[in-house]
């Protein structure tokens, strides 16, 4: 998997978790709605600018895009377990410790 294709999916798993379409993400950041498909099908390599742009749109910190980049499966695969971390952060401590608890208790019952 290369480093444009997962910035394009992360960009779409983002915009998507905020309800935009990709034509409301472009006019945030000041880009061509196609711009922005084709960097989410991985067709084009964005920018640092382009990236931090898109994050302020996305009003995600740009350390919180990036994050893990570096250790990509090289696999098609979609990085389940980073998109449910990504989930948990956009959750209340409250629910985050729920959510942690029923995995928990989930896991145990697995192993029964």
């Amino acid at each position: 998997m290369s480093i444009a294709s997962e910035v394009g999916k992360r960009i779409r798993f983002y915009r998507k978790m905020k309800h935009l379409s990709q034509e409301q993400l472009a006019e945030l950041c000041n880009f061509h709605p196609t711009y922005i498909g084709q960097l989410e099908r991985g067709e084009k390599n964005a920018s640092l600018e382009s990236v931090f742009k898109i994050s302020c749109g996305l009003e995600i910190p740009i350390t919180q895009f990036l994050e893990d980049i570096d250790t990509l499966e090289h696999s098609s695969n979609d990085n389940i377990p980073l998109e449910i971390y990504h989930l948990c952060l956009q959750l209340s401590e409250k629910k985050q410790k729920t959510l942690k608890k029923l995995l928990d208790d989930m896991l145990e019952f697995l192993e029964q």
